[in-house]
Parts: C-alpha cells; sequence; structure tokens
C-alpha cells in the first residue's frame, strides 16, 4: 500500500515486483485411450508408475493393447500419464444384492467384478439390535486374494459417520446402488458373489426391441469410438484434466483407426496444443521385401495431413510370460522416448537417433534399411530401425505435414513442440493481464515477462543464433498496437523464435590431395 506520510522522516515501502514469472509448462504428460478390463471410465486417470496403472486397470493383457502402451511409456523414460478407459456398452457391471433394499456393485465396467464376494456379519457389535453390520469386500483370482476391504460397524442411518455411501466412498472396489435409503439389514452370509446382469426378454439384436444387454465379458472389442466432446467422454474426457502433450491411441494392430478418425484426433490436440502419435494403418503390410505403402502412394496416413501429427512404421513385436510373441504399435514406446529425451536435453531436441533406443521390445513387424528408410522419410513416415550395437531406435523426426513434395514449416517434431510449449507457457503465464489498463505500462510490463522467458530458453540452447537478437524477438509496443486496436480491448504481443532444425543427412566429403613439395 502507498504511504501516508505525517511526520517528518524516512519511510519504508515494499514495491512488487514488475516481473511476473512465466513458467513453462510440462512437455511429456502423455494421454493413453482404450480398453481396459477393469478401471474408471471415461476419466483421465493420473498415473505415475507401471504399478499405477496395474492397480486401477489391471495387469499386462495382449488382448488389451493399452496395457502395454502405457507399460513401454515407462519402460522407455516416460514418468506422467494420463489413462482414459473407454466406456463400452457392450461390457457390464457386476453386482451383488446384500438384502431386497442394498444392492452393491463393482466399481467399474468388466467381468473382473465377477471376482468379486461380499460378506457379512454381526460380531463384536456393541449393539446388534442397531441397524449396523459388518461388511468384508474381497476379490480373488482363481484362490488367490488379490484386495480385501473391511467395514466395520456399517450404518444404514444417513447422518451417522458409519453410513455405507459415506465410508465406501474410498472403496477401490465396489460403489453402493443409488436408492432412496435402506430399511432392511442383511443376512448374514460367508460369501454373497457378484454377478453380471441377465439379458431381458426380448433384447435380442436387429428385432427392433431393446439394445442388447450389456455383455459378461469385458475382452478387447472393436476400435473405440473417440467420444463426445459435448459430454467430455472417449478422449475429449482429457478436458477434465489440467494439461496434456501426447496422445496414444493404442488398439490391435489389425483394427487401428481409418484416417478420418485419426484427423479427428489430430484436430483436437492441435486444439489443445498436443500431439498425436499414429500408429501404423493396417493397409501398411509387414512382410517385406518388397514394403508396400498403399496408403503412402500419394496420401497421408491422415487425411489431411497435421502438424500436431506424427507416424511411425512399424509396429513392435513383444513376447508374453509363454513365450508367444505378439504385436504392439508403437505409440506407447514412442511417447516413453520423447518423454525421456524431454527430461534429458529439451524438447527442442528431436526424439531420434541412436540415443532413441527402444526398450522392452523382441524386434520390429518389419525390417527397415536404408533403402526403405529413403522411401518412408520424404513421405513424412519415421521409420523405427535396428541398428549394429545400438538396436531398436527412432530413425525419423517428422511430423505428417513433413512429406518433401509439400513444403511446410512445421515438418519436424521438435520445431512444431517447441512452438506449442511456447504457446501454452505464455497463454498461461499471461493470464494476469486481462482486464489490465491497455497501455505502455502495461505493453512494458508483457514485454519484459516474456523476453525473461524466452531469454531463459535461450541460455538453455533452445534456439539457433549465438545472440539474443538473432535467437528470438518479443514486440509488444504502439507500433503493433495502434489506437484501433486499443479501442477493441486487444493486446498484441508478437513473438518469434529461430527454432533448432535436426540434422537428418550428415554429409561428409572426402577429398584426395595432392602431395606438396617442402620448401
Amino acid at each position: 500500500m502507498p504511504v501516508s506520510p505525517t511526520y517528518p522522516g524516512v519511510y519504508i515501502q515494499e514495491l512488487p515486483s514488475p516481473v511476473q514469472p512465466i513458467v513453462g509448462v510440462p512437455t511429456a504428460v502423455a494421454a493413453f485411450y482404450g480398453q481396459a478390463p477393469q478401471g474408471q471410465v471415461d476419466y483421465p486417470y493420473q498415473v505415475n508408475s507401471w504399478a499405477d496403472y496395474e492397480n486401477e486397470f489391471g495387469e499386462l493383457d495382449s488382448a488389451y493393447p493399452l496395457s502395454y502402451a502405457v507399460y513401454l511409456f515407462f519402460v522407455n523414460g516416460g514418468s506422467t500419464a494420463l489413462v482414459v478407459r473407454y466406456n463400452d456398452p457392450n461390457v457390464g457391471t457386476a453386482a451383488a444384492q446384500l438384502s431386497p433394499d442394498i444392492a452393491l456393485s463393482a466399481n467399474s465396467s468388466g467381468d473382473w467384478g465377477t471376482q468379486l464376494s461380499a460378506v457379512v456379519d454381526y460380531q463384536n457389535l456393541l449393539n446388534p439390535e442397531v441397524n449396523l453390520f459388518n461388511l468384508t469386500i474381497t476379490q480373488k483370482q482363481g484362490d488367490t486374494v488379490v484386495a480385501q476391504e473391511t467395514y466395520q460397524g456399517v450404518s444404514l442411518t444417513k447422518g451417522n459417520p458409519q453410513y455405507l455411501p459415506t465410508l465406501l466412498n474410498a472403496s477401490r472396489l465396489v460403489t453402493p446402488a443409488e436408492g432412496n435409503g435402506w430399511t432392511q439389514k442383511p443376512a448374514v452370509t460367508q460369501g454373497l458373489a457378484f454377478t453380471m446382469p441377465a439379458a431381458p426378454a426380448g433384447a435380442g439384436a436387429g428385432d427392433g426391441g431393446a439394445a442388447p444387454a450389456p455383455a459378461a465379458g469385458g475382452t478387447s472389442g472393436p476400435v473405440p469410438t473417440l467420444g463426445d466432446a459435448g459430454q467430455k467422454t472417449g478422449i475429449y474426457a482429457l478436458l477434465k484434466a489440467d494439461i496434456f502433450n501426447i496422445l496414444c491411441l493404442p488398439v490391435d494392430p489389425l483394427t487401428t483407426y481409418d484416417a478420418q478418425t485419426l484427423s479427428d484426433a489430430a484436430e483436437f490436440c492441435a486444439t489443445y496444443r498436443a500431439m498425436l502419435i499414429v500408429d501404423p494403418p493396417t493397409a501398411w503390410t509387414n512382410s517385406p521385401p518388397p514394403l508396400q505403402f498403399p496408403l503412402i502412394t500419394g496420401s497421408p496416413a491422415i487425411s489431411p495431413a497435421s502438424a500436431n501429427a506424427a507416424v511411425y512404421y512399424p509396429n513392435l513385436v513383444l513376447t508374453d510370460e509363454t513365450g508367444a510373441t505378439f504385436d504392439v504399435g508403437p505409440c506407447g514406446a514412442v511417447a516413453g522416448l520423447w518423454a525421456a529425451t524431454d527430461n534429458s536435453r529439451g524438447v527442442w531436441k528431436a526424439p531420434a537417433g541412436t540415443a532413441a533406443t527402444i526398450s522392452g521390445i523382441t524386434g520390429f513387424t518389419a525390417q527397415v534399411d536404408d533403402g526403405e528408410s529413403g522411401v518412408l522419410n520424404p513421405l513424412a513416415v519415421n521409420g523405427l530401425r535396428t541398428l549394429p550395437v545400438v538396436g531398436g531406435a527412432i530413425w525419423g523426426a517428422r511430423t505428417t505435414v513433413g512429406a518433401d513434395q509439400n513444403p511446410n514449416q512445421w515438418k519436424y517434431i521438435p520445431v512444431r513442440r517447441v512452438a506449442l510449449y511456447i504457446e501454452e507457457s505464455l497463454r498461461r503465464g499471461m493470464q494476469w493481464a486481462v482486464f489490465e489498463p491497455n497501455a505502455e505500462p502495461l505493453w512494458s510490463a508483457l514485454r519484459l515477462d516474456v523476453t525473461t522467458f524466452m531469454q531463459g530458453m535461450f541460455r538453455q540452447g533452445a534456439f539457433a543464433g549465438t545472440t539474443a537478437a538473432q535467437a528470438y524477438l518479443v514486440q509488444c509496443d504502439a507500433n503493433n498496437n495502434p489506437p484501433d486496436q486499443v479501442a477493441l480491448g486487444i493486446v498484441n504481443v508478437l513473438v518469434g523464435f529461430a527454432p533448432l532444425y535436426p540434422a537428418e543427412f550428415v554429409i561428409i566429403s572426402i577429398q584426395q590431395q595432392a602431395g606438396q613439395a617442402s620448401t
């Protein structure tokens, strides 16, 4: 507050800093959308390790490509992931009826819920006549107990601290069915099994009646739909999260998404300044020689191509616990290497080369050599190659608009990702300026804030150029904020940067030099 002098003397006044620090946003929060046997649906559940994923969505299972994509993400250096489980309408939710008016259901759909059982008893209660009971929920796999929750002195009276819905808010296994209240206590039971709902009569497919009831299974099925933006379902559930930078849509390689669906996903990523990693389309055969790419002879994997998407080829080969091999898409492993490169070198470093080696795999479904890489690269398809000594590595760094025949400023992945990083960081860091007086003091403060942020990136080696003037520019003054713009309430801030382009082609020129006569 301003000092109000009342007596002769020296006054101390603390002034606010003219700089509002702009903090760089995370660059490697990867989002995964797909099918899982259990777990929350249509919600961006954050996992910070593979163990976190297992606890919520289940173990590794080749029937669920989502599990291997997230696993490979962490194996290859990823640290933060958001997992959205597809809400499959054909998968039911197991439930159990404790009494005529008390029902419990598994807290997520899938036949994992049939492994649950409930035990009710009245032991060690201070007053058995009161509406209280003990409840134990057990989850088994075969004869092995994998999880158990026990609730002592459960009450059916609203307002009681032991009220059933209140206690079960913290449950990882079950949830109570909605109702107007309970009046009948459950009978003692030693193991009431949870079962799937039965199909209603006349619900057959194609008979003009009701839709089929949810199936009792939970296995991976057809390619999930992208969801509804208005309802925030599917990939649009990511709008419930603070930020995501990378989107992966792992499915069985034999049932990959079509070009239009991928285009819609890429458009969603562009809107929220993220990147889509695309697995190889099904039409790209995996059995050379010779490689056949019917989609890329004249048309990209995404139509139209997007600066916010990158496609990789071929698929990965993994081995399960029985020794059998199976194929998975590369998106999870690639996302992990993007994250690892960001952490070790920065988002401006291309996530490719001999340092971008893929861990946790047996091999690739196709072997890409120099000749084949020379076909893929000009078409903006990033090859995955097996290199001597190094092993499997990413050998390409182009977005889907990076084809040689269509020059584009966002040709390279690191250039595009640096721009997205700057955009989102500035958007968040300049919120304070909204509704401030639109005049030189505001422009000066914005110049100072943005320049400080860009100078920090320059010192880290994010831009080309040896001086700040060569590396970036920041303009916010009367020249780009004329009176007509000010009258409309608009503040224009121009930010430019000199990108670092990856060295795709290292050319060594060898020349024989004739001997020189000594003098």
